[in-house]
């Protein structure tokens, strides 16, 4: 398959406790994806064990190349019935993404996944079938580009029941809802926090149930290439503008030094935007055929933050993020988690006195830090992250 698939999740914890119900395992083979949601029984720390086991169990098995059957049915005999309740200890959703494109979606007691093909909501067919006593919907499907498939737990369909909504926003509902979040945002990401904050407001901040939305959707590849900092020796400058021009992904320059090294060697002018200027970001620059132009290590600073705060959950009011600002920040932020499915870092090792303290090593140094901060946020997230230093 020659896309990307894009994964994301976000979760609130039911009111009142430390600890979320719900848990989620993403693992990456080198031929295959696989995303798995389990929804513990009850709340707090015995549901957080019960879901963390059933999605460790199910993520190591299923990597390791053990069949479905094989997963659920040590599911089966490792977290059996609740004897008082009669329900399980724990419902779950599996969704495993062959190389070739062809999804293989296996649920069990959670809400019935939501599939978007062309911006509409599409019906995929299932099949029950019976493992270890414990009645399994299957389904295959032949993803293509755009497809967006969405799994959440019962936190989601019963947001607001009892106040803002008498019996619950509903899986109806929240489909006509996932419809407009697929057709506006486009990364993994902005659909599955936007579900998961509109929750948030149907439980007015005080979540009855843990909550959980898990995102994956195909999309093409997209690049971007970063570069920052001049290299250490400045007779490779011209070498590194021809390697970090050469591919076709966006062109994201760092720094006023690596700038001039741009402008330079591709003999073109730099123009000062003062008007994207802020009282904590300094202005971004344009360079005819770069992307985006921004100051150093400030700038990438406040980048971090930014992105930090915007991935962060969604318990806090505090995670409000704007990425619609017009300053280097905000346009690098919303460039790298909106824009951006693989990163390359072009990173200059020479040191910037201003950034140095001479005490310390030169690992230490501030500019190498916030570029490793940036690329285990964008890993995080997803990405494919690849840093060339210099």
């Amino acid at each position: 398959m020659d896309f990307f698939v894009d994964v994301a999740y976000d979760s609130l914890n039911k009111y009142g406790e430390e600890l979320c119900g719900d848990k989620v395992e993403i693992i990456n083979t080198n031929n295959s994806t696989i995303v798995v949601l389990a929804d513990g029984l009850g709340s707090g720390v015995k549901a957080n064990i019960l879901a963390t086991l059933t999605t460790k169990i199910a993520g190591t098995m299923l990597k390791g190349g053990a069949s479905i059957s094989e997963t659920v049915d040590t599911i089966a005999n490792t977290l059996p019935e609740c004897s008082i309740r009669k329900l399980a200890y724990s419902t779950f959703g599996i969704v495993k993404i062959q190389e070739d494109g062809t999804a293989y979606i296996i649920e069990y007691d959670n809400p019935p996944i939501f599939f978007t093909r062309n911006y509409e909501e599409t019906t995929i067919e299932k099949k029950d079938i019976v493992i270890n006593g414990k009645k399994i919907k299957e389904s295959y499907v032949k993803l293509e580009e755009g497809d967006v498939i969405t799994l959440v737990s019962d936190g989601v369909i019963h947001a607001g029941v009892g106040g803002v909504l008498n019996l619950g926003w509903q899986w109806e509902n929240v489909s006509k809802y996932l419809l407009k979040q697929v057709k506006n945002k486009k990364s993994a990401k902005s659909i599955s926090k936007g579900l998961i904050d509109t929750c948030k407001c149907l439980y007015v901040d005080k979540p009855g149930d843990d909550t959980t939305v898990v995102t994956i959707r195909i999309r093409q590849p997209e690049i971007v290439d970063l570069f920052t900092g001049p290299p250490e020796n400045e007779c490779n400058d011209k070498k590194l503008v021809h390697d970090f021009m050469l591919g076709e992904g966006k062109k994201v320059v760092c720094g006023g030094t690596a700038a001039k090294i741009v402008g330079r060697e591709l003999m073109r002018d730099i123009e000062v935007d003062l008007s994207s200027m802020t009282a904590d970001v300094p202005p971004m620059a344009i360079i005819d055929g770069i992307d985006l132009v921004t100051e150093g290590v400030l700038t990438l600073s406040k980048t971090v933050e930014k992105i930090k705060k915007y991935r962060s959950d969604s318990n806090n009011i505090e995670t409000i993020c704007n990425l619609n600002g017009v300053d280097g920040a905000s346009r690098l932020a919303k460039t790298l988690i909106e824009d951006c499915t693989h990163l390359n870092l072009w990173v200059g090792k020479a040191i910037n006195p201003a950034h140095q303290n001479p005490s310390l090593p030169v690992d230490l140094s501030i500019k190498l830090k916030v570029v490793e901060e940036l690329s285990l946020l964008m890993e995080s997230m997803g990405k494919i992250v690849k840093i060339n230093y210099v």
